[in-house]
């Protein structure tokens, strides 16, 4: 027992000096860390002492022993200078090609380079993963390990984001299949969807103009979500930057803030919104561009049926109404976009409809006036209205959707009354468009087929070279082929190089039968032909 009573007292005091070395350890580790910072001072040290039991100058002195240490390990360390942090991202990243050239640049009486274990663990200790990763690949790469802040909560219509994506879906329109884009704004503080306009070929002035329209509505088909912002962030596209869109947004005193080039994350909120777009509904739709593929790269259904675009700006119409009015979110503490703003006390500001439609339109400055040809309006096009009758020569001013060119708005120039709509006159019918569109598209094709046709007869194949050796050319061609060819050619040149004009023709052969005389001949002398050799006509009469 007694035997027992002493093994257990030793076996506790062992404990008691393990804890005691841990609780010390830990203790100068963390006194380092702050000296290393420059945040060390008196009170961290008295704390310290006072917690392990020993007196301040002790700690002082495990804090200089921990100081001389870590300079001796540095001092002696390898490390990624300026010089090789250039050199590595020539090498794209590559520690052991770094590793290469040190060795390869070793003097010969010179220290011994480093190993290729110490070159990673000094890549891995003196750069961050970002800049591992940005010396790899570049910047979208490096950003992936940024962190960015979020901006403070704000309320309902403080700020909105806007921006088009770009659907990876292949719908059927006029008979091609495109990719469309899909236009929208967002209210930044509550993720809710306030306008969205489908384009089906690139976006422009007009995308954006229709989905700012159907974003300030709040009257049936928009809304309930809208009303006038008080700032819209844009990213630097020329569409968004844009007279009619300044304009069309400073008319209602709205701020355009456009935002830098290339940097997505100073609009989360819709770049958020475009990439849930593709999760929730393009990769959904049929002919999704992004969809698995086979081993051979290719599709695994190249003939699946495309969409109409009626049918996707439907699909893509229903979706913004689920994501507004079902789809629940944890930012917004479990409620969807809609009921959040909804919810929003903040007071909301609507816009007169007709001062909406009125502004929302570009302009082109000019004053015209009412002829009784209706208003004439680029490349001499006409536009007509029944209205018109009895107002010839109003002075008039016009506004226009962008690229809607079978329609405008017709205004007063001296009062900006609003007098009324007008059509272009002689306007083609619509088989007709389809007719003018398959024959562009015909001469589209055909211009690829022969500038490809072009390139191909240009194009030079050659072997491939295990050995540092002159190219040498593939393509055999035989000797009466090479001939055929240079003399056709050579002809096309000489033609080319011709100067008919540089020496006089010769007279004509006797016996060849002029040209007839147009003119004699509407004249009824009955002058047919010329003979060269007897200067007289086919009906023996002296010519003239």
């Amino acid at each position: 027992m007694v035997v027992a009573r002493v093994w257990a007292g030793r076996f506790a005091l062992v404990d008691a000096d393990a804890a005691g070395r841990a609780l010390r350890e830990a203790a100068v580790r963390r006194l380092a860390l702050l000296d290393s910072r420059g945040e060390l001072s008196s009170e961290h040290v008295r704390l310290t002492a006072t917690a392990v039991g020993v007196s301040e100058r002790t700690v002082w002195r495990w804090v200089s022993s921990a100081r001389a240490q870590a300079e001796r390990q540095e001092r002696g360390r390898f490390r990624i200078d300026d010089r090789l942090r250039v050199r590595l991202a020539y090498h794209r990243g590559n520690a052991a090609a770094l590793h290469r050239e040190l060795v390869a640049e070793r003097p010969a009486d010179g220290p011994a380079a480093p190993s290729l274990e110490t070159v990673q663990r000094a890549i891995r200790r003196d750069l961050t993963a970002g800049e591992r990763a940005g010396l790899r690949r570049g910047e979208r790469e490096r950003r992936k390990f940024d962190v960015f802040l979020e901006r403070p909560s704000s309320y309902r219509n403080a700020a909105w984001e806007a921006d088009h994506v770009e659907a990876p879906v292949e719908v059927e329109v006029d008979g091609r299949l495109v990719k469309p884009w899909v236009t929208w704004f967002i209210d930044a503080a509550h993720n809710a969807i306030c306008g969205t306009a489908v384009t089906p070929g690139y976006p422009s002035r007009e995308s954006i103009l229709a989905a700012l329209r159907a974003a300030l509505l709040r009257i049936e088909p928009y809304g309930p979500v809208g009303g006038l912002p008080a700032l819209v962030r844009v990213d630097q596209g020329k569409d968004f930057l844009s007279r009619t869109v300044g304009e069309a947004l400073g008319a209602f005193a709205v701020k355009l803030v456009p935002l830098p080039g290339y940097s997505p994350f100073w609009k989360g909120s819709v770049e958020t919104l475009n990439g849930a777009a593709e999760k929730m509904l393009f990769a959904e739709l049929p002919r999704y561009t992004h969809a698995q593929t086979l081993a051979s790269g290719a599709v695994a259904d190249p003939d699946a049926p495309a969409l109409t675009f009626e049918a996707f700006t439907a699909e893509v119409l229903a979706w913004v109404t689920w994501w507004n009015d079902e789809h629940s979110m944890d930012e917004l503490d479990g409620a969807t976009p809609a009921a959040a703003w909804l919810a929003d006390p903040s007071p909301v500001e609507d816009v007169d409809p007709a001062a909406l439609w009125m502004f929302t339109l570009e302009d082109d400055r000019k004053t015209r006036k009412i002829t009784s040809k209706g208003v004439a309006w680029g490349r001499g096009r006409h536009y007509v209205a029944e209205w018109m009758v009895g107002r010839v020569g109003t002075p008039v001013r016009l506004r226009y959707m962008p690229h809607h060119e079978h329609e405008v708005e017709v205004f007063d120039a001296d009062s900006g009354e609003h007098l009324g709509s007008a059509t272009l006159a002689n306007q083609a019918s619509a088989e007709q468009v389809a007719a003018l569109l398959r024959t562009r598209a015909r001469k589209a094709r055909q211009l690829r087929a022969d500038l490809s046709a072009a390139e191909k007869s240009r194009r030079t194949r050659y072997a491939a070279a295990t050995t540092a050796a002159p190219a040498k050319r593939l393509e055999a061609i035989t000797t009466a082929e090479a001939g055929a060819e240079l003399a056709e050619h050579g002809l096309d040149e000489l033609a080319r190089l011709a100067r008919p004009d540089l020496l006089p023709h010769s007279p004509p052969p006797a016996g060849w039968v002029m040209p007839v005389d147009l003119d004699r001949v509407a004249a009824g002398d009955g002058t047919d032909t010329t003979s060269a050799e007897t200067g007289t006509t086919s009906n023996g009469r002296e010519p003239g």
